[in-house]
């Protein structure tokens, strides 16, 4: 695709916003073709999605089951338009300093496992062009995102390299603080040295993916650390999956200042769909609140030597006590889109799922093969087709291609 087809593809995003939720108002009822042939249309593409840990180990992606929540028959049925599939790698690997090389089997997965075998459906998108592109062919996109900075072993060469291997985002921490940005999951935690955000190799990393064109990705990391990206970066930034904290008090979810913040740096960020994030009920009743459930993970994670066999029997735990708690909906998810729209506006939220990385999802939402129920309920709501198309792929190929713009000035 050209620039000037992409250029009139954005400002056709650009015109959508002037719609109003009165024009889908009107409306009042939704035949199931009605919601399919907007869905299609809209071209989903979630920003955050962890099956790649699970075919890593072989599972075939082709199959039913493959992943907990995501297989190439469920997005199809799902009615995706792409997938952003995140490079997960647990904390373990970073004793050994083998977390660039964990990353570098779950990119190889991404595509020799989940593209390439099923190439039917499936294109390969580095772009927000590719991914135009893909729409109109009628086919999936498939991209990388790495989640978890200590992926990259403290050196922007290995940054640079994954980059060229098709990485379009790096989350910036996982649930720990390494070496140059902090973590939400263990801010508090006295043990652990912080840098008061990002220090200044964090600073020279975030200044390089905004070079090379790499998006900036701060679900996971702390307040202060957001803030410090926010004052670093030139590029709009991303949320790739994290929800509201005002509607759901979790440590992972943006403050509506933090919300207000990246919209004026012209980011968007992504609604998580795990129950803990959504809602309050759920997440107050956490299984993870529970001292035997604590002491369980502790002999699990202390005992089980393979971190995909500690990980199977930890959700298998949390299953069992999942089944005696509250669930968030589907309601939850579009209230949280809701609560982004009224405070910034539509150009600034999409759908980052988290899917195959939760333990718990909403009600409606179960797996990738119900995303048509999201765009009934956004309908039923009062969005316009226009809009919606802008929260599942319209924002993303903006803020793609203001990173691509930057990159460009900075080169």
């Amino acid at each position: 695709m050209n620039l000037t087809t992409l250029t009139r593809s954005l400002s056709a995003f650009a015109l959508a916003g002037s719609f109003c939720f009165s024009q889908a108002q009107t409306k009042k009822t939704w035949t199931d073709a009605e919601v399919m042939k907007i869905h299609k249309e809209a071209y989903l593409v979630d920003l955050h999605n962890d099956v790649p840990m699970i075919t890593v180990t072989g599972k075939d992606f082709s199959l039913r089951g493959a992943g907990q929540h995501t297989d190439a028959i469920r997005m199809k049925e799902g009615g995706m338009g792409g997938q952003m599939f995140a490079a997960f790698v647990p904390t373990n690997y970073v004793a050994t300093n083998a977390s660039a090389h964990q990353a570098l089997r779950l990119i190889d997965s991404i595509k020799e496992d989940i593209w390439k075998k099923n190439a039917a459906q499936f294109n390969w998108a580095a772009s927000p062009a590719d991914i135009l592109a893909n729409k109109k062919a009628g086919k999936m996109s498939a991209l990388i995102g790495i989640e978890g900075g200590h992926a990259i072993e403290d050196d922007v060469r290995l940054l640079r390299r994954f980059y060229e291997l098709g990485t379009r985002y790096m989350t910036l921490t996982w649930a720990n603080t390494n070496n140059w940005c902090d973590s939400s999951g263990d801010i508090n935690n006295p043990k652990v040295k912080h840098w008061g955000g990002l220090n200044d190799l964090g600073k020279s990393i975030v200044l390089e993916m905004n070079r090379i064109g790499m998006m900036v990705d701060v679900s996971h990391i702390s307040d202060g650390a957001f803030w410090a990206v926010i004052e670093t970066s030139k590029a709009p930034i991303i949320a790739s999956h994290s929800s509201c904290r005002i509607l759901c008090d979790a440590g992972r979810n943006l403050t509506d200042d933090m919300i207000k913040a990246l919209a004026k740096k012209g980011g968007i960020m992504g609604i998580n769909f795990s129950c803990d994030f959504l809602s309050q009920k759920a997440k107050d009743a956490n299984p993870m609140n529970r001292p035997e459930v604590v002491k369980e993970r502790e002999r699990i994670m202390a005992e089980v030597k393979d971190q995909q066999e500690a990980m199977k029997q930890f959700r298998a735990m949390m299953a069992k006590y999942r089944g005696e708690t509250p669930r968030a909906t589907l309601k939850d998810v579009v209230d949280h889109i809701d609560h982004v729209v009224k405070l910034v506006g539509v150009d600034h939220v999409a759908i980052g799922s988290d899917f195959d990385g939760i333990g718990c999802t909403p009600e409606g939402l179960d797996d990738t093969s119900k995303f048509p129920n999201l765009t009934r309920a956004l309908l039923e709501r009062g969005y316009t087709p226009q809009m919606i198309t802008k929260i599942y792929h319209g924002n993303l190929i903006r803020v793609f291609s203001e990173v691509e713009k930057v990159s460009a000035s900075m080169r």
